[in-house]
């Protein structure tokens, strides 16, 4: 998945906020839809509003069960 950090203040660790477009089930509108995960940033690579790819992986901690994979784009 693709998404945006948002938040890498903890060690080793980031929050990325994946969005995606859901269509509603009755009135067919688009919305857009957000999830937030915690994600394992081992070299401490990832700041605030990069665009990062993340992969699914074993649970690393209670909230951690994602790794960040590769920097997409660096935010300026």
């Amino acid at each position: 998945m693709t998404g945006t950090v948002v938040s890498s203040k903890m060690d080793k660790t980031v929050i990325v906020m994946v969005e995606r477009l859901v269509k509603h089930r009755l009135y067919r509108k688009y919305i857009r839809s957000r999830a937030r995960f915690a994600a394992h940033d081992e070299g401490n690579v990832c700041r605030a509003g990069d665009k990062v790819l993340i992969t699914e992986s074993r649970p690393l901690s209670k909230t951690k069960r994602w790794r960040v994979n590769k920097v997409v784009v660096k935010a300026v």
